[in-house]
């Protein structure tokens, strides 16, 4: 606890240099599935009557090393990836106090909305294809039952990679929409982005997959909230309690009904029953008590540690088993500990596979010292990704893509994988393709979608390359207090808006 309360005040102090938030997510993350596990599942009349004081010590230990080497590495990792970049200051906290309604950040969402758009009305058109007359199902899913155009078999086999890159692009492009309806401005484009939400979403809001809902609804909610909504912080913080409610309310239904229906079937027949939901446990919220595990089979030799092989399977998923029908699969052996072998060999020998924590997954590859540390690497790595793309937050693309990253570093507590990963990825290689062709950062969408008038002929300068006009900052006391004088004379030389401020603070007026 000293360790997540003390790290904590020491990534507050780093949130100008990009590496402040990401750190303060992957504390979080370690908090509620390791820390929140010892509260949630009731650790004396569970974890303490499972194992003995030697096995829930060194857990307790595992935890802390992680911890420790997380802080100790990750500024030094920072430097060593994001150095062209280490003079700017954080982007993101620059928005946070003078909003997202910049000039800059509004053309590059209007552009991100166009190319979002097109890519869903190809899988769209796909769907169609394959779906005909039941495409109805697959965009009103509350209608009855929930169609997929997007099947494959547990095991991928042949060109089921293919339908797989199609799940992921179309969570992707929807998680974005929520994040354009929440930060646009021009209320053509939101209205748009609006009702493309209300025909992506369903999709996966009816369905067994919490991850996937967590992914689509938080960006947008946590944009709209820090970005655009006018308070304080206890305003944003009742805001984000309410929010919190309604998701786990959901949540709750989703964990009621998944093994009995459909989550649509149930949707329609009972709507939103919120009857005996206070009794329904959140399941999967047991990382600490898997380390537990872990341990326990590591000294009885039920599990050996496999030194990288879970590690290597994970970075090899990408390659379709239609190029290597051998590839290895991801975490079969320790579900065969955790008594799930048996099943048929189409589901590769286990009726279910169990996560292990992302530090139990340092622990399965590495062992219980070299564990934790892989993974403190691992997620210092991630945390110098995400503070890139903060540095970087004025180019096309970089906020929604930090925002989706936010989010799935709390998913990534469950295992570190490239299955969770895959929206992420998939953004970036938008984003880099982007990079590469600069004369789509300047295309405007609302020309694509004719949603504006013809553009005038007067030279304007392109996006790409240029430098956010809020990238530097003049400080005064650290995160919060500022110097209004020398920030006011930053924007009146940039032309910068600005929200309302008091004299000597910029915290936004309600």
């Amino acid at each position: 606890m000293i360790l997540l309360v003390g790290g904590g005040a020491w990534c507050i102090r780093r949130v100008n240099d990009g590496t402040g938030i990401p750190s303060l997510a992957v504390l979080g993350t370690t908090a509620a599935w390791y820390v929140g596990d010892a509260f949630y599942n009731d650790y004396a009349n569970n974890h303490a009557k499972q194992f003995d004081a030697g096995t829930l010590q060194g857990a307790w230990w595992q935890v802390a090393w992680f911890l420790a080497f997380f802080l100790l590495i990750t500024p030094s990792i920072h430097r060593w990836i994001n150095r062209p970049y280490r003079h700017r200051h954080s982007g993101v906290l620059q928005m946070f106090n003078h909003g997202a309604d910049q000039p800059i950040i509004q053309r590059q969402l209007n552009a991100l909305f166009g190319i979002c758009a097109s890519v869903w009305a190809i899988l769209l058109l796909i769907a169609l294809v394959v779906l005909k007359a039941e495409i109805i199902h697959y965009v009103f899913p509350f209608w009855g039952y929930k169609a997929t155009p997007w099947t494959h078999a547990r095991i991928g086999a042949g060109f089921d990679f293919l339908s797989i890159v199609a799940v992921y692009l179309n969570l992707l492009v929807a998680s974005m929409f929520g994040v354009i309806v929440a930060l646009a401005t021009e209320p053509r484009i939101r209205r748009y982005a609006l009702l493309l939400c209300l025909l992506t979403w369903p999709y996966f809001l009816l369905d067994r997959t919490r991850n996937s809902m967590l992914t689509l609804v938080i960006p947008a909610m946590l944009c709209w909230v820090f970005l655009r909504l006018r308070g304080g912080m206890w305003k944003k913080a009742m805001v984000l309690l309410v929010c919190y409610m309604m998701v786990n309310t959901w949540m709750k239904f989703v964990i009621a009904n998944r093994s009995d229906m459909s989550i649509a079937a149930a949707f329609k027949e009972k709507g939103l029953n919120l009857a005996g939901q206070k009794d329904v446990h959140n399941e999967g919220l047991n990382m600490f008590e898997e380390l537990c595990w872990i341990s326990t089979f590591i000294d009885n030799g039920a599990y050996h540690v496999n030194w990288g092989a879970r590690y290597f399977a994970e970075l090899v998923n990408p390659i379709p088993r239609a190029i290597w029908p051998g590839k290895p699969l991801i975490g079969i052996d320790y579900a065969i500990a955790r008594g799930q072998g048996g099943n048929d060999d189409s589901a590769a020998g286990v009726y279910a596979t169990i996560s292990t924590g992302f530090i139990g997954e340092g622990v399965v590859n590495f062992g219980r010292f070299l564990g934790p540390m892989a993974v403190a690497v691992l997620m210092g790595l991630w945390v110098a990704v995400l503070a890139r793309l903060d540095l970087n937050v004025h180019a096309l693309g970089r906020l929604p893509l930090y925002s989706l990253g936010l989010i799935l570093t709390f998913n990534l507590g469950r295992d570190i994988t490239l299955i969770t990963l895959y929206p992420f990825v998939f953004g970036a290689l938008v984003v880099k393709w982007l990079d590469r062709h600069p004369q789509a950062d300047h295309l405007d969408s609302r020309q694509v979608l004719g949603l504006a008038n013809p553009p005038s002929t007067s030279r304007q300068q392109p996006i790409s390359g240029r430098s956010m006009h809020f990238v530097r900052r003049v400080t005064s006391g650290g995160f919060l207090k500022r110097k209004a004088a020398g920030i006011a004379t930053i924007h009146s030389q940039a032309g910068i808006k600005t929200r309302k401020t008091m004299l000597h603070d910029e915290r936004p007026i309600a």
